[in-house]
């Protein structure tokens, strides 16, 4: 090292980003630590202060360190921190961070909440970030921003929130092309209007009974969990979209075209059939469907699917490739009049992969007669998988069952396979 230019030891050392890292490598030399300033990003992990010592606090601390950076572009902070320390540092380099990532702990810490300025409203002083992650995030008052125009990537996970807050935090950011909101609580309603908006993941705990509005005509992405009524505009571009519900019932859907649509994904305990029926039919040209619906029925009884009829289906989904079917969805292609007119020359074209939960033996006869359409009529079938899940019966006919599926994998042993 001593014989390299200082050029590309500053090229070298400014690669660095753990904070402790920085510290040690301070200590080295002075030409090391004249190197310093050139950090472009810097990471404090969560024990960064663990065994800190003396009078200086840690927000001092990284203050002083931060102070001697001439333009740093991504900040990590996940230990601890004050409102009053998070003000400081960005005032000082705020103008210049492209990143930013805290792990803000207001979910936990009282004090941290009561804070004056608050965390969240410091943030507002790295007016040219890109992006934007938080952790531990109490927002039940709208935060004092800014407009955020380069904002692009915004993640908040682990919050607790409430309608009016979030709605203002997304005006604020209006050029987002990827929002992500995970392990959310405390929301009822949620409008997002992002007309640049690309990739959106939410995911809201609680009664899973929130509703949804977004209309974000260039969205490619869409995955929303615990919301039971979803609308939907602008979703001409949408190629991936995944809903579900793991609290709560999923009442209403509507989307716009979903021409673009390859994979679909339904999952939860219980949906109103005119939801499935809807969704099904606006995803007739995916590529790869995944059904994880239990029940249906608009009220509380819970009900199972209306028959469905085997060869209609697949006519009705020509494109697709890759089925996982579980629960209430096989049961539905099970019935006893699903395959009793089926046209000699039909065939299920496209299809190459296909996952199946077999959780009762009920209907038996008619379970190994859809698992046998599959490979007779499926010419391009290259896999199936049967995942025999927690089978509860007493009787001999759950393993009359298994040993029929036994032998159906050995007679089809080059594509089938049991889990």
């Amino acid at each position: 090292m001593d014989s390299l230019p200082d050029a590309i030891v500053q090229y070298i050392l400014s690669h660095m980003s753990n904070a402790r890292d920085v510290a040690v490598c301070n200590c080295v030399s002075k030409r090391w630590k004249d190197s310093t300033p050139y950090i472009r990003s810097l990471y404090f992990p969560r024990n960064s202060f663990d065994n800190h010592s003396g009078g200086v606090s840690p927000d001092a601390v990284i203050w002083k360190i931060l102070s001697s950076i001439v333009h740093l572009e991504e900040l990590v902070v996940y230990s601890p921190f004050s409102g009053a320390g998070l003000s400081s540092w960005l005032s000082t380099v705020g103008p210049s961070l492209r990143r930013l990532e805290l792990r803000m702990d207001n979910l936990v810490d009282l004090q941290a909440c009561q804070e004056s300025p608050s965390k969240l409203e410091c943030i507002k002083c790295a007016a040219n970030l890109e992006s934007l992650k938080l952790w531990g995030v109490l927002m039940t008052h709208s935060p004092k921003w800014d407009v955020f125009h380069k904002l692009k990537n915004l993640e908040i996970v682990g919050a607790k929130l409430e309608d009016p807050a979030l709605n203002t935090a997304l005006r604020e950011c209006p050029n987002l092309s990827k929002l992500l909101l995970l392990a959310c609580e405390g929301l009822t309603s949620v409008s997002i209007d992002l007309k640049y908006l690309e990739e959106c993941k939410l995911d809201f705990y609680g009664l899973g009974n929130c509703s949804l509005m977004i209309n974000s005509p260039k969205i490619q992405l869409l995955e929303v969990q615990g919301c039971s009524w979803i609308r939907a505009h602008g979703t001409s571009s949408l190629r991936s979209l995944s809903i579900a519900n793991n609290a709560g019932r999923v009442y209403m859907v509507s989307f716009d075209k979903l021409v673009s649509l390859e994979s679909l994904s339904l999952r939860g305990v219980q949906w109103c059939w005119d939801a499935i029926s809807k969704m099904l039919e606006w995803g007739s040209q995916v590529k790869h469907l995944y059904m994880k619906v239990e029940f249906t029925g608009d009220f509380d009884a819970l009900e199972p699917f209306p028959e469905i009829d085997f060869v209609e289906f697949f006519n009705n989904h020509p494109k697709l490739q890759k089925f996982d079917i579980h629960g209430a969805m096989f049961a539905a292609l099970c019935q006893k009049n699903s395959l009793q007119n089926v046209d000699p020359d039909f065939v299920i074209s496209c299809l190459e992969e296909v996952s199946v939960l077999v959780r009762s033996p009920l209907n038996a006869e008619q379970k190994m007669s859809t698992l046998e359409s599959l490979i007779k009529y499926g010419k391009n079938l290259r896999t199936m998988v049967i995942k025999i899940l927690k089978m509860k019966s007493s009787h001999s006919s759950a393993d009359d069952f298994f040993d029929e599926i036994c032998k159906f994998r050995y007679l089809n042993r080059k594509i089938v396979r049991i889990e």
